[in-house]
């Protein structure tokens, strides 16, 4: 079986990738590498790569594929509000235009990679069900994004949604803004954990090898159960007030519980029911953030991760691109720019 994962040199797609392979899966990776291609350098003998746009890759992309995961994207809330009207265009349309052309060349199925961010700010555990309130382009684009291929299921074009819960964990191209991740850097280089304003905020987690785990247990699962569906990726007991998650990162670290406050306070609190993905796809998480702390720390430790890396971080790395014009100039193609 044959695999598209667009953005598959990204922080989850590159985890994912290493996860298809294990299981005998053939991988195709569609990616712009804004980033660089080294979270693929050692496995690029092993998978096809094309260095390509969702919103324009020649159709011929489709050719032997059974299953898409499509997780190409402007890829969290703050680097979408960077150009607002790109947001849409790359992480609604493009991804739209992907899952119609699956559709019309014959794509058995088509995984949608989502975000609880969708939910915003609410009160009680939510469900899939549960309204819907994005406070930011990168959550209104998702919800865009879903409203307009869940309607392209059929019996011969499986298409599932998932709302995966906030990632950490090591990556071969990891991410440190991202909460855990970020509060791990922050101790590392300062002695103290980073806080965004007012740590009341509840949100979910998930570690990027059960997310990509996830995935995997959608291209398995008879598509009657999954056509059409949309679940929440990441377990009930993995939702956490942010302050509880800092205290609770600085014990699995052994360390003082230091910190400092940043920013204004946070308007996004939420937090998210995954009984539905826990009951028809049998998924339980393998990881915790106390494993992935410790994991984390001993790579800033051993010099495995470069810490000042701007590339770990996504909004500081586009304005760098975009300060130094190498944004403009790596993304030329065929007359076309971002």
């Amino acid at each position: 079986m044959k695999v598209l994962v667009t953005g598959g040199a990204g922080y989850i797609g590159s985890t994912l990738v290493r996860s298809l392979l294990k299981k005998n899966y053939e991988v195709r990776v569609l990616d712009r590498f804004f980033f660089g291609t080294e979270s693929l350098k050692d496995i690029e003998q092993q998978i096809e790569i094309v260095k390509d746009d969702v919103r324009w890759v020649d159709p011929s992309i489709m050719q032997g594929i059974d299953v898409i995961i499509d997780m190409a994207a402007i890829s969290n809330d703050p680097a979408g509000e960077l150009d607002q009207s790109k947001t849409l265009e790359i992480n609604h349309l493009g991804r739209v235009r992907i899952a119609q052309l699956g559709k019309k060349y014959g794509v058995k199925k088509y995984i949608l990679a989502s975000s609880c961010s969708v939910y915003g700010f609410q009160e009680g555990l939510l469900d899939e069900q549960s309204d819907k309130n994005p406070l930011t382009t990168y959550a209104k684009a998702n919800i865009l994004w879903e409203n307009d291929v869940l309607p392209l299921a059929d019996k011969n074009f499986c298409v599932t949604v998932l709302r995966q819960a906030t990632v950490y964990g090591l990556s071969p191209r990891t991410r440190f803004d991202l909460a855990i991740n970020g509060m791990i850097l922050g101790f590392f280089k300062t002695g103290k954990i980073p806080l965004l304003r007012d740590g009341n905020q509840w949100r979910p987690f998930v570690h990027v090898k059960d997310t990509s785990k996830a995935f995997i247990s959608v291209i398995e699962a008879p598509s009657e159960i999954i056509n059409g569906q949309i679940f929440n990726v990441g377990s009930n007991d993995q939702n956490y007030q942010i302050f509880a998650l800092a205290e609770l990162i600085a014990k699995s670290l052994q360390i003082p519980f230091n910190y400092e406050w940043y920013g204004s306070t946070d308007n996004r609190s939420y937090q998210v029911n995954f009984d539905k993905i826990k009951t028809v796809l049998k998924f339980q998480p393998d990881y915790t953030p106390k494993e992935a702390s410790l994991e984390l720390f001993d790579a800033l430790q051993n010099a495995k991760i470069n810490p000042d890396d701007k590339r770990t971080k996504t909004v500081e790395w586009y304005k760098h691109l975009i300060e130094s014009d190498a944004l403009i100039q790596s993304i030329k193609m065929n007359n076309r720019i971002l």
